[in-house]
């Protein structure tokens, strides 16, 4: 599981999940409703993707988006 902390990360997450299912950027755009030029630009600034794009994005490409509560910072430290 990868964990997306801001909204740089998921644009390259679609990118590499995009290639790594042989898709064209056309053929991932076809399939969600929008054009290339528009999943070009999601993919380099996902900052401007919505909510419902996004979904609909990680849906056509088999993945999903899950929440969860972040370990605290205590739970994260090593104890030696």
């Amino acid at each position: 599981m990868t964990s997306i902390t801001t909204a740089t990360q998921i644009g390259g997450i679609i990118a590499a999940r995009r290639k790594a299912l042989r898709l064209s950027q056309q053929g991932l755009a076809v399939q969600v409703g929008i054009s290339q030029n528009r999943l070009s630009e999601l993919e380099a600034h996902p900052e401007k993707l919505t909510l419902d794009r996004a979904l609909a994005l990680l849906n056509v490409l088999g993945l999903e988006l899950a929440v969860r509560e972040r370990p605290s910072a205590a739970a994260r430290r090593v104890e030696w």
